[in-house]
């Protein structure tokens, strides 16, 4: 039993278009965006920073340092104008970062000051 005032699901289009209007989505939810732009579902080879990322972030999940549900958590976290100028794996690098930042592995801006030199 639902209680007064509770939110149920629409039903009807006119009732979807009204509910998604009040729901307030984060960058990564992109269901139903409209968008002329069409999906890029080519294949590419990766570049060497892209495999070294894919690498690091598993080496951390294997050694319980990160796991994909806070990789999944910093991705969504994103800035909206960082999110959508980041590459996938550039994504993955911002979320490695803020966690291990976190969780005290890294001292806030060490990765800024050692590419510095």
């Amino acid at each position: 039993m639902h209680s007064a005032g509770a939110s149920e699901a629409p039903t009807s289009m006119s009732a979807a278009r009204r509910y998604d209007r009040r729901v307030k989505r984060a960058v990564h939810d992109r269901g139903g965006w409209p968008t002329d732009a069409a999906i890029d579902r080519s294949e590419h080879e990766l570049a060497d920073w892209e495999l070294l990322t894919d690498a690091l972030v598993g080496a951390l999940g294997r050694h319980g340092v990160m796991t994909v549900d806070q990789l999944r958590r910093g991705i969504e976290s994103m800035p909206r104008d960082e999110y959508e100028r980041a590459s996938y794996y550039e994504r993955w690098l911002y979320s490695a970062e803020t966690i291990l930042t976190e969780k005290g592995v890294l001292a806030p801006g060490e990765l800024d000051a050692r590419l510095a030199r």
